[in-house]
């Protein structure tokens, strides 16, 4: 009887240490009304009081494994969470992805048309190396030149 105790008092140790350190996936639904929910804060508060919003790390559009990010049609980005380096960039435009796609150029293409949708590429994970399969979710502010947009990393391996 003791020794079953000590068996079952183990594997519920090893279970819950292996949820714990399990991340949250954020979905496809969550990056969509994150986004909305970004614009309805740019429009209703400023652009400027949005950026200090975004940046945030701890802020409400950092949740699970995804954030916002906010961006001008001219490719110059305004507000990211996770990379603040690169709002000092003049533009983004010319960056690519691990296998040379202009994500950023085609952010913006999606913002001014059709205004919203999905792009797919390859980017590293938030402490990674490594590059894995993204997409993100792209939203064009209405009656702004800005974009935000939210991703999610899709399944476990490098492409």
């Amino acid at each position: 009887m003791k020794k079953s105790l000590i068996v079952l008092a183990v594997s519920v140790l090893v279970l819950l240490s292996s949820q714990a350190g399990a991340v949250e996936r954020a979905t496809t639904e969550e990056c969509v009304a994150k986004t909305h929910e970004a614009a309805a804060l740019i429009n209703a508060r400023g652009v400027e009081e949005a950026i200090k919003v975004i940046r945030d790390p701890h802020g409400p559009f950092v949740w699970k494994d995804s954030y916002v990010f906010l961006m001008n049609l001219e490719g110059k980005v305004l507000a990211h969470p996770m990379q603040p380096e690169l709002v000092q960039r003049q533009h983004v435009l010319l960056e690519t992805d691990a296998i040379g796609k202009a994500i950023f150029v085609h952010f913006v293409n999606m913002a001014k048309d059709p205004g919203q949708g999905w792009v797919d590429y390859r980017w590293p994970k938030p402490g990674k190396k490594s590059p894995s399969k993204k997409i993100t979710y792209v939203y064009r502010v209405p009656s702004k030149d800005l974009l935000v947009g939210a991703g999610i990393y899709v399944g476990g391996m490098m492409y």
